[in-house]
C-alpha cells in the first residue's frame, strides 16, 4: 500500500480470531472515528517483509500490536524502540520481525518512515480462537487508544473529540 498524500500511516497488527491478538487491531478501530481524516489506518494480519508495503512512502508510522513475552503484566502498554528488538536473526525468511525488515529496508535502500513508533499491550500467549478480548485487555484497551492518540496528537494529527477516544 502506498501514502493517499497522509503523511502518517497507523499499521495495527494482529488477529481478530485470537482473542488478545486482536488488541491493537481493535484500538485502530476506535482511532479511526477520530483521527481517520487526517491519517491512514491499516490493519494487517501478517508480518515479515510484507510490512515494508504498508510503510513505504510515509513520513511517520505508528504501529500498534500485542506481545507476549511474560516480563510485564497482561495489559501492560509499551512503547519499544527499534533498538529494542536486537540484531537482525532470523534463519528464516517465514519467521521475519521487525529487525529483518528493518535490515532488508536499508540494504535495499528501501525508504524508511522518518518517525517510527511502535506501542504494544502484553497478553497472555494466544492459545485459544475466540473473537473476544479477555476482560483484564478489554478493561486495560484504552490506555492503549489513548497511549496512541498522544503520539497521533504529537505528531499533529488532533482527534475532533477527544474525550470519547477511549470510549468503546
Amino acid at each position: 500500500m502506498k501514502s493517499t498524500g497522509k503523511h502518517t500511516l497507523i499499521l495495527a497488527l494482529g488477529n481478530d480470531i485470537l482473542g488478545d491478538d486482536a488488541v491493537g487491531i481493535l484500538a485502530a478501530r476506535a482511532l479511526r472515528k477520530e483521527f481517520g481524516d487526517t491519517v491512514d489506518i491499516v490493519e494487517a494480519a501478517i508480518g515479515g517483509y510484507a510490512l515494508l508495503d504498508f510503510i513505504e512512502g510515509y513520513e511517520r508510522v505508528l504501529l500498534l500490536d500485542a506481545v507476549a513475552t511474560g516480563r510485564v503484566k497482561p495489559g501492560t502498554v509499551m512503547e519499544l524502540a527499534r533498538e529494542d528488538f536486537g540484531p537482525a536473526d532470523s534463519t528464516s525468511p517465514h519467521h521475519v520481525g521487525l529487525p529483518e525488515v528493518f535490515a532488508v529496508a536499508e540494504r535495499l535502500s528501501i525508504s524508511l518512515p522518518r518517525e517510527l513508533r511502535i506501542v504494544v499491550m502484553e497478553i497472555h500467549p494466544p492459545e485459544v480462537l475466540s473473537q473476544s478480548l479477555t476482560a483484564e485487555i478489554r478493561k486495560a484497551l484504552p490506555l492503549l487508544i489513548d497511549h496512541a492518540a498522544a503520539v497521533l496528537n504529537e505528531w499533529g494529527a488532533f482527534a475532533a473529540h477527544p474525550q470519547s477516544i477511549s470510549d468503546i
